[in-house]
């Protein structure tokens, strides 16, 4: 194996639109190098067969956040019951749940010696609670064997409060549900979502466990106009939602939604900009930003509460 690794990916043609890796701009190159401790914390995840968001999605932030004693797992299986637009996880009918994933992945976060895991899951809507108590065991799990902090990334639930009060209940330091696009695109983005439960979800939550901070996350470069982001982060720091994530979206085939645009890291700082005076307690915005990237420091606001009254 090589010790520098590109993350670049590809992209589908067209006259008007990015066509391959190499035509991107210089900002959304990066590279890594691997090393030994690097390799140790794949193998470890590759031991346990545990799947991770960060080398699922080839995530370009994968050595910073590992090296930070971060790390996001996938619970659920790899086979989404939903079809994205934007989403390269396979769609089908998933396996029955493994009743001993959350203790395998609370084992995990312990011998890596992870200080914060967020936690997310493939859209499992063949369940009657969307998978929300797997959620609650695995947050269980890991409370049980230290004191790693954890995000909870979750699917909508088909608006069942009862689900979200299931995965509130044990206690996440941070709870994340991401509205990914502008309300106009989300048909085309997220066909079987919508941004009104959404939005209610984040609502929910606030509302249910206040002293949980909520948190959401936007892609940018699928066609949206400016009036539509700055109407998309009214409407969500509305909901009391308190932390926010916005990033580039990068197309992870030519089969899934082409990029319209770049957006450059001057018009993400600007972005940033105004979801702090739209209220925001805290945001990462960038074009190398995911869901995940520094969970830990936007994370930081629940550290700075008082304890979990639920847990």
């Amino acid at each position: 194996m090589s010790d520098l690794i590109q993350i670049d990916g590809t992209e589908a043609t067209s006259e008007n639109r990015p066509r391959r890796h190499a035509d991107r701009p210089p900002w959304l190159r990066i590279r890594y190098r691997q090393n030994p401790e690097l390799e140790r914390l794949q193998g470890l995840v590759r031991d346990l067969e545990l799947n991770t968001v960060c080398q699922s999605a080839a995530c370009p932030n994968l050595a910073e956040c590992w090296s930070r004693g971060t790390a996001t797992f996938m619970l659920g299986g790899s086979v989404c019951t939903r079809r994205c637009g934007f989403c390269d996880v396979s769609t089908g009918r998933p396996s029955p749940l493994d009743a001993d994933e959350p203790d395998r992945v609370a084992g995990a976060i312990e011998s890596l010696g992870l200080r914060f895991a967020v936690v997310t899951a493939v859209a499992r809507d063949d369940l009657p609670d969307g998978g929300a108590a797997h959620f609650a065991a695995t947050i269980r799990a890991i409370r049980a064997r230290g004191d790693c902090r954890v995000e909870v990334l979750i699917p909508d639930f088909k608006g069942s409060a009862a689900s979200l009060s299931t995965v509130l209940g044990a206690g996440p330091d941070v709870l994340n549900h991401n509205v990914e696009t502008v309300e106009r695109l989300q048909r085309q983005v997220r066909p079987q979502a919508k941004y009104a439960r959404s939005l209610d979800l984040l609502a929910q939550a606030a509302r249910l466990a206040p002293r949980i901070p909520v948190k959401t996350g936007l892609m940018l470069g699928l066609g949206e106009t400016s009036d539509e982001i700055r109407q998309t982060l009214a409407d969500i720091v509305a909901c009391g939602c308190q932390l926010l994530t916005i990033g580039q979206y990068l197309q992870p085939s030519p089969a899934h939604l082409p990029v319209e645009r770049y957006v450059t890291p001057d018009e993400f700082a600007e972005w940033e900009r105004c979801a702090r005076e739209l209220g925001f307690a805290d945001v990462a915005s960038g074009p190398l930003v995911r869901s995940s990237y520094r969970a830990e420091q936007l994370g930081a606001l629940a550290g700075e509460s008082e304890p979990n009254a639920l847990r």
